[in-house]
C-alpha cells in the first residue's frame, strides 16, 4: 500500500470515487480558484495571504492547464513588483491585508526605506528562480499567440533576474549563488539550516516582542521552533539594515551558504532561457554557455563523492555541510548532469534514507528517514512536499528512470486522494499538514493529471 491507502499498483487518478481524475480536477479547480486574489493566487487563505515568489511560478504551471490567461497574469504580477537590480522579492505584500495579518509582515521589511524598491512593499529577499522554466512549461502547456506575447514580455524580466543572482549573489566568486537567508531555500527549517543557523546570535526570548501566525493556524509542534524564528529575524534584520545590499556581505552577513536546489534552480532557468529565447527571437547560446557553467560550478563546489549527493556549503566555514536532505537530489532537474552523478542520485533517492521501494511508490521526505533527528510531522525536516516530488519527478523523467518517475507519481496523487490539496503530508502515513486548501500542491495536481 501506498499513503493515502492506494496499491502500489493503481493509478490513484483512475480508481474511481473521489480519487477519480474528473473529482480531483475539480478539487484543484475549485482550491486555486478560491484562493485568487485579483491579479495572484495566495498560497492559502489562512496562513499565506499574500503573493509568493516561487508558489506563483508553481501554481502558473498548474493554471496553464486550465486558465491560461491566469496564468500569464501570475507571473506578470509576481515581476512587476521586481525591484531595479533584478531581485523578484519571495513575499510581495498585499496592501489591502490589515496591518498584522501576516508575521513578519512589511512593517518588519520596510521595503520602501531601500534603494531600487518598488512601490509595492515587498520583502528583500528571494527564492529559487523555478520562474523561467514555469514560463516556458505554461507555454508548452498552452501554445498560441496570447502565450507568445505572454514570453515576450517577460523574457527581459526573467533575464534580469539571473542576472541580479550572477552579478550580486556570486559571494565566493566561484560560478553559484550564494543565500543570504533560510527562507530564499524555499526549505525554511531544513536540517541542512541547523549549522550555519548555529553560528547565528539571537534568544528565544526575542520572540517575546513579537506575535507569531503560523502558529494561530497550524499546530505548534509542526512549525519551526521560536529559536528558529529569532534567528531568522536576526538575519532579517542585518540584510534590512545594510539596506539590502549585496556588496560586502562575505564580511559581515551572519548567514552565507551555497544551496543544491537553488542553484540546480538557476541553471535549470537558464536552460528554459535558452527555450525562449529561440521564440522570441533572441539568443539562445549565452544561456547555453551559462547553463553549462552552473552545473559544472555545482559539480565542483557541492558534489560530495563520499555521500553520493549534493551538499549545502556553508561559506562561513568553507565546509560541506553533513545533513542528507532532500536538496542533495535536485539537481537532477538539470538536464546536463552527468549520468554518472545522475545514478549516484537515483541510488541515494531509492535508498533507505529516501525511498521505501525500488519503484518509489511510497512519498518522499525532506529529510533521511533514517537520522535521530528526522521529524515527519515538522515543517521542511521530514514531511513529503507536492514541489519537490514534482522536481525530482522531472529529473527522473530527464535522466532515464520513467518507471521511478511513475511510481513517485503515484505516491503524489495519492497524498491528495487520501488527504485533500494541504501544504505538505506525513511521508509515512499520508496525513495533511500545514494548511488545507494549499495552492501549488492544487496546481502540481493538475500537471500531474494531464499526463
Amino acid at each position: 500500500m501506498t499513503a493515502g491507502g492506494v496499491t502500489a499498483d493503481a493509478d490513484p487518478a483512475r480508481t474511481g470515487g473521489p480519487g477519480d481524475v474528473a473529482g480531483l480536477r475539480r478539487l484543484a479547480v475549485d482550491t486555486l480558484d478560491a484562493n485568487w486574489e485579483h491579479d495572484h493566487t495566495v498560497p492559502s487563505r489562512t496562513l499565506y495571504p499574500h503573493q509568493w515568489s516561487w508558489d506563483s511560478a508553481f501554481i502558473a504551471i498548474g493554471l496553464a492547464q486550465v486558465r491560461p490567461e491566469r496564468a500569464w497574469r501570475e507571473l506578470a504580477s509576481l515581476f512587476r513588483a521586481q525591484w531595479a537590480d533584478g531581485r523578484v522579492p519571495h513575499i510581495v505584500f498585499n496592501p489591502a491585508m490589515r496591518v498584522g495579518a501576516y508575521f513578519p509582515g512589511p512593517e518588519m521589511w520596510r521595503s520602501a526605506d531601500a534603494q531600487g524598491a518598488p512601490t509595492v512593499a515587498t520583502s528583500g529577499l528571494v527564492q529559487p528562480p523555478v520562474h523561467a522554466l514555469a514560463a516556458w512549461l505554461a507555454y508548452r502547456r498552452a501554445p498560441g499567440p496570447a502565450g507568445l506575447d505572454a514570453l515576450r514580455r517577460l523574457y527581459p524580466a526573467l533575464v534580469a533576474q539571473q542576472r541580479y543572482l550572477a552579478d550580486r549573489r556570486d559571494v565566493a566568486g566561484d560560478g553559484l549563488v550564494c543565500i543570504v537567508h533560510p527562507w530564499e531555500s524555499g526549505l525554511d527549517n531544513s536540517p541542512a539550516w541547523d549549522e550555519p543557523m548555529g553560528a547565528v546570535g539571537a534568544d528565544a526570548a526575542v520572540m517575546r516582542a513579537y506575535r507569531r501566525h503560523d502558529t494561530t493556524h497550524a499546530d505548534a509542534a509542526h512549525r519551526p521552533t521560536d529559536l528558529d524564528y529569532a534567528r531568522y529575524l536576526a538575519i532579517v534584520t542585518a540584510y534590512r539594515d545594510h539596506g539590502y545590499s549585496d556588496r560586502d556581505l562575505a564580511d559581515a552577513h551572519p548567514f552565507l551558504v551555497e544551496c543544491p536546489l537553488f542553484n540546480a534552480a538557476f541553471g535549470a532557468a537558464e536552460h528554459a532561457l535558452a527555450e525562449i529565447a529561440t521564440l522570441v527571437d533572441a539568443d539562445p547560446g549565452p544561456h547555453r554557455v551559462r547553463a553549462a557553467r552552473v552545473t559544472e560550478a555545482l559539480l565542483r563546489r557541492l558534489y560530495d563523492p563520499s555521500t553520493g549527493t549534493f551538499q549545502p556549503r556553508d561559506l562561513r566555514t568553507d565546509r560541506l555541510v553533513g545533513a542528507r536532505t532532500v536538496l542533495g537530489l535536485t539537481p537532477l532537474i538539470l538536464p546536463d548532469l552527468p549520468a554518472r552523478h545522475a545514478d549516484a542520485l537515483v541510488v541515494e533517492a531509492r535508498s533507505a534514507r529516501f525511498g521505501v521501494d525500488r519503484r518509489m511508490d511510497q512519498p518522499l521526505p525532506t529529510y533521511d528517514r533514517t537520522a535521530p533527528d528526522f521529524e515527519p510531522l515538522r515543517y521542511w525536516r521530514g514531511p513529503s512536499w507536492l514541489n519537490i516530488g514534482w522536481l525530482i519527478r522531472r529529473g527522473l523523467l530527464a535522466h532515464g528512470h520513467p518507471e521511478l518517475a511513475a511510481g513517485l507519481r503515484r505516491s503524489m496523487i495519492g497524498l491528495v486522494v487520501g488527504a485533500g490539496c494541504h501544504e505538505y503530508f506525513h511521508p509515512d502515513t499520508g496525513a495533511g499538514l500545514g494548511s488545507p486548501a494549499f495552492s501549488w500542491t492544487a496546481a502540481l495536481l493538475l500537471d500531474l493529471l494531464a499526463e
